[in-house]
């Protein structure tokens, strides 16, 4: 291949790991960072935009979201998502991931900010404002995805390139875990500040006005670790392997990649006519390609569409599987601003215990057992661990056994992100030609993000109880915790099959 044939990209591939590649793993993942920070930061605060702009003094439980309103609440980001992932995944091998790596940045700060505003203090207005900027705070986020792994993956050298490009994944991990401190701060404050009392006790003062702005901080937050790195991603240059390959100027890239390694590198004699070469310039839908990359592609779009349905269910719903087995309190014995903490507390929890180490563990190990090995037993691992929690259930939720629930729900998280969440991220930005990667990483990655919609929506509805007297307002039964759980299960299974092939 031209990769293996050009002096700048040997030098790439067998350079030792030196400051330039933590730079780079800091610059895209605080984009990571940020992604996940704006995607799971919702969860904490649906609850409270129930009480606020849903309530109903004669009901017996606090305000909660209409399914269509929590449907797009939870679920309009991931299809901006999907829909950034392929445009700037196309829009990054045709500009240059640099270029566009700028564009994706700032949408996601301005609309980071756009979010916590409101064109009016109606519910419609608020929830309107709020679904129209996360869609498109989703569309910049799907453009980090493939941009931040392809990049990665191009400046990074063969012996660690997986632990590289795991390592921007693992600040996902950190995002959600800074959106569960960030919940903790600001309702903590705004509790002491504005003491409210339960629900029970009165459901008019429950939920103060004040506690408007807790949600809006929450979800404009994002907005600064995304502002501090944009002057250093603007300074980054465009990586060597699509100056050369796709932009096919050699020059540019041997100087760039002097600069970043500290060394001096000369052109070769015949560089252009090796990167010229008509064979290695077929197109996306080319039999050329479904020959070389269409197995493989499958293979990634498929694994982790199954994937983001468990994953995203998971995530998103935590708060509601936790308060059915009963270790948040129910609603109604809370005030709104303490309902946010507790949430949010749970959530932390879950992933400092769980989901951020699940994260590291991949980027010590993807080296040294593959990304094959990880992904089977990832998968394998979820499985067992839900099919654990979901047909013994009613054993789970009596009182003395929760704790149980919660470590074993725990290792779920674990395994997604010391598996199959890291992997099917890692492998795509690998495997692909230059010209091709930021796409083919975009087409993985958006069938990954509609297997996340198919979860956020459908368990959205399955989790509600079968008997229709205790489903949330406004929401049909559905089929239970216990049988939501065994079908994610069942996914998981799916996926490890599917690996396995």
């Amino acid at each position: 291949m031209a990769e293996q044939q050009l002096g700048v990209l040997k030098a790439l591939d067998v350079a030792k790991t030196q400051l330039y590649h933590f730079t780079a793993i800091v610059i895209a993942g605080m984009g990571f960072f940020t992604d996940a920070y704006d995607l799971f930061c919702v969860s904490l605060v649906t609850k409270l935009l129930g009480r606020l702009y849903y309530f109903n003094p004669l009901s017996e439980k606090p305000g909660s979201l209409p399914p269509h309103v929590a449907a797009a609440v939870n679920g309009v980001a991931l299809c901006g998502t999907l829909a950034g992932q392929l445009f700037f995944g196309w829009l990054g091998d045709k500009l240059g991931r640099k270029k566009v790596y700028g564009i994706t940045l700032i949408m996601m700060i301005v609309c980071s900010v756009a979010s916590g505003l409101s064109f009016g203090n109606k519910a419609k207005g608020v929830m309107t404002t709020l679904c129209f900027f996360r869609f498109w705070l989703g569309f910049g986020i799907g453009g980090d995805y493939p941009l931040s792994a392809t990049i990665m993956s191009e400046y990074a050298n063969k012996k660690t390139r997986g632990a590289f490009i795991a390592a921007v994944f693992a600040m996902q991990g950190v995002g959600i875990l800074a959106g569960g401190f960030v919940a903790l701060a600001v309702s903590s404050i705004f509790d002491k500040k504005f003491p409210a009392p339960t629900y029970l006790v009165d459901r008019a003062l429950s939920t103060p006005p004040q506690a408007d702005y807790i949600w809006r901080i929450i979800v404009m937050f994002g907005a600064l670790p995304a502002a501090l790195t944009y002057y250093w991603r603007m300074k980054m240059p465009e990586t060597a392997r699509y100056t050369a390959l796709v932009a096919k100027n050699i020059k540019q890239a041997t100087q760039d990649m002097s600069k970043v390694l500290q060394v001096e590198l000369e052109m070769e004699e015949r560089a252009e006519d090796i990167v010229k070469d008509p064979r290695l310039n077929y197109g996306l839908f080319s039999k050329e390609f479904a020959k070389r990359h269409g197995l493989p592609l499958l293979g990634c779009t498929s694994t982790w569409f199954l994937l983001d349905i468990a994953f995203y269910s998971q995530n998103l719903f935590q708060k509601d599987i936790f308060s059915a087995i009963g270790w948040i309190p129910k609603a109604a014995t809370m005030n709104g601003i303490h309902e946010v903490f507790m949430i949010a507390r749970a959530q932390t929890l879950i992933a400092l215990c769980s989901t951020v180490p699940g994260y590291w563990f991949t980027v010590a190990f993807i080296d040294i057992m593959g990304r094959f090995a990880i992904q089977l037993m990832g998968f394998f691992m979820m499985t067992v661990f839900m099919f654990a929690i979901a047909f013994p259930y009613d054993h789970w939720i009596k009182p003395d056994n929760r704790i149980g629930f919660v470590v074993m729900y725990s290792l779920t998280f674990f395994f997604a992100n010391f598996g199959p969440n890291a992997t099917t991220f890692i492998v795509p930005a690998e495997i692909f030609p230059a010209r091709l990667r930021s796409t083919c990483h975009g087409i993985s990655a958006a069938t990954g993000k509609a297997g996340a919609i198919v979860g956020a929506f459908g368990f959205l509805y399955a989790a509600q109880p079968q008997d229709k007297t205790k489903t949330d307002a406004g929401y049909p039964p559905g089929i239970g915790v216990k049988n939501s759980l065994i079908m994610l299960g069942v996914i998981n299974f799916v996926g490890s099959a599917v690996r396995a092939v």
